[in-house]
């Protein structure tokens, strides 16, 4: 009984121990896979910006493109810059040993990095570069010290240079934008928001699909539970 209490107390926890990282606190993102424009909107911004070194090698476009309700004429003309068949898998283009002959090491997959690593972790990385001299590619990142990926989304955001750092799990970094991007900052949280939620969805794309069956499992196991009450009350009634 006191092992069922104490899981039961971890997975009441589980929530608001994902609110901070080992590599410092994070922020928290709302994801919503029902929501279909922000996932069309993030997979645009996925094919755009990270599929040119990273891969979701898991992953075929013709079974984004039906999830994700996108038209074949409108995925081959936006979302198809590294192959022209709708059934390949979306790899990268460029050849892992180059790869690491740039960056020093290859870039992961990210079709399971939602899973890997929390949506709050991600969504509080493509927010947290900032310019760094020191660093071999110009760019540092607060949550990830010395990655090697560059900050391939610095037009969007901007540059901004790290004020103070986090020193505990409750106070978060302060930075200052010097050089403004294309979008405002809460523009720019937006656009983050929606490659999570693709990143979500790459992770795991019939988790929808699965929740709604699932409603209907309980429902049926409920209704099965009443059939089955009345049945034994039935089979006992002659003995009482």
């Amino acid at each position: 009984m006191k092992r069922l209490i104490a899981c039961l107390l971890l997975v009441a926890a589980a929530p608001w121990c994902m609110a901070s990282s080992e590599d410092g606190p994070v922020d928290r993102v709302y994801i919503n896979l029902s929501d279909n424009a922000s996932l069309q909107r993030g997979a645009r911004l996925f094919v755009n910006y990270c599929l040119s070194c990273h891969s979701a090698a898991y992953m075929r476009y013709r079974r984004m493109a039906i999830d994700l309700e996108i038209s074949e004429d409108l995925l081959k003309d936006n979302l198809m810059f590294a192959s022209n068949k709708p059934g390949d898998l979306m790899k990268t283009t460029m050849p892992a040993e180059y790869a690491k002959d740039w960056f020093g090491v290859v870039p992961p997959d990210l079709t399971l990095i939602a899973r890997v690593r929390t949506p709050d972790w991600i969504y509080t990385y493509l927010r947290s570069f900032y310019v760094d001299e020191n660093s071999s590619n110009g760019w540092n990142n607060v949550l990830f010290e010395n990655a090697a990926m560059p900050h391939v989304l610095w037009d969007l955001q901007g540059m901004q240079r790290l004020v103070s750092k986090s020193d505990s799990e409750t106070v978060k970094p302060v930075f200052k934008l010097e050089t403004p991007g294309t979008m405002s900052p809460e523009e720019y949280d937006g656009t983050i928001r929606d490659l999570v939620n693709f990143l979500v969805y790459l992770g795991e794309p019939v988790k929808l699909k699965r929740s709604f069956i699932g409603v209907f499992v309980m429902l049926f196991l409920v209704v099965l539970l009443v059939l089955s009450y009345l049945l034994k009350k039935e089979y006992w009634s002659d003995l009482h």
